[in-house]
C-alpha cells in the first residue's frame, strides 16, 4: 500500500472504533434493551449496568437483561425488536465524547485522514452518522456486517486502508475494547484504549498489550504534533 503524502509526522490515517470511543451511544441502546425487556414483562435494567455491556451490542445487553432465561425465548426475535426500537430512536440521546469535535478538527487541519471501523451494523451506522456534523469528513467506514469477519478480526481495518490508500503500519487504532485493541494490534498499527468508554470497573487495561492509554480524545493530539 501506498503511504498518504498529506500526513504528518508519518502518520497516514487515524482509525477509530464508534460506540464508547467517538460517541456515547449507551442511553440510546439501554432504552432498546428496556423496550424489549418491557414488552415480556422483566425488569429495567439501570444505566450503571448497561454503559459497561454497551459495545457489546444487542447480544450483550440482551444477555445481561435476560440473563439464563434468554434461553426460553427466540434470540433472533429479540434482537430483531432490539434493532428496531433502536434504529427508530437511534439519536434521542446519543452524543459525541467531549473532546471528540475538537480531535476530528486538528486531525482535519492537520490533512489526516480519518475514519470508523465498529462492530455496529453497517445501516445503523449509516443511519446514525448523518446526525452528527462533525463526521461529514469522515474518509471511511467499515461496519460489524460489511464483510464477512469482524474485529477482533484485523481485516475490517485493513480493508479499511486499503479504501483510502493508506499503508496499515503508519496509522492509528483507538478503542475502548479488548477486540478493537486485538485487531489494531494486529494489522500492525499503533494503538490506543479509550479509556473514558465503555469498560468494566474490574477491568485491567493494562493486560491488553496496547501501545497507550488514552484518558480523553485530546489526549491523542499529543502523538500527531
Amino acid at each position: 500500500m501506498s503511504t498518504n503524502e498529506n500526513s504528518a509526522n508519518s502518520i497516514a490515517a487515524v482509525l477509530f472504533d464508534l460506540d464508547g470511543t467517538l460517541l456515547d451511544t449507551a442511553d440510546d441502546l439501554g432504552a432498546a434493551l428496556n423496550h424489549v425487556l418491557n414488552t415480556y414483562k422483566k425488569p429495567n435494567v439501570a444505566a450503571k449496568d448497561y454503559r459497561p455491556i454497551a459495545s457489546d451490542g444487542a447480544l450483550g445487553l440482551l444477555n445481561l437483561g435476560f440473563g439464563d432465561d434468554i434461553a426460553q425465548y427466540n434470540y433472533e426475535s429479540l434482537r430483531q425488536q432490539f434493532l428496531d426500537h433502536y434504529e427508530q430512536n437511534i439519536a434521542e440521546h446519543t452524543c459525541l465524547y467531549p473532546g471528540v469535535a475538537e480531535l476530528l478538527q486538528q486531525l482535519e487541519d492537520n490533512n489526516i485522514p480519518w475514519g470508523i471501523i465498529t462492530n455496529k451494523p453497517e445501516g445503523l451506522t449509516k443511519t446514525l452518522m448523518p446526525y452528527y456534523p462533525e463526521f461529514a469528513n469522515c474518509a471511511v467506514m467499515v461496519g460489524g456486517d460489511t464483510l464477512v469477519k469482524r474485529k477482533p478480526d484485523p481485516e475490517p481495518i485493513l480493508h479499511a486502508c486499503q479504501q483510502i490508500n493508506v499503508n496499515n503500519q503508519q496509522c492509528f487504532y483507538v478503542g475502548d475494547a479488548l477486540r478493537d485493541i486485538q485487531a489494531g494490534n494486529s494489522a500492525l498499527m499503533k494503538t490506543f484504549v479509550a479509556n473514558w468508554g465503555y469498560i468494566l470497573a474490574d477491568e485491567d487495561c493494562q493486560t491488553w498489550q496496547a501501545d497507550h492509554i488514552i484518558e480523553s480524545p485530546t489526549d491523542l493530539l499529543a502523538f500527531i504534533k
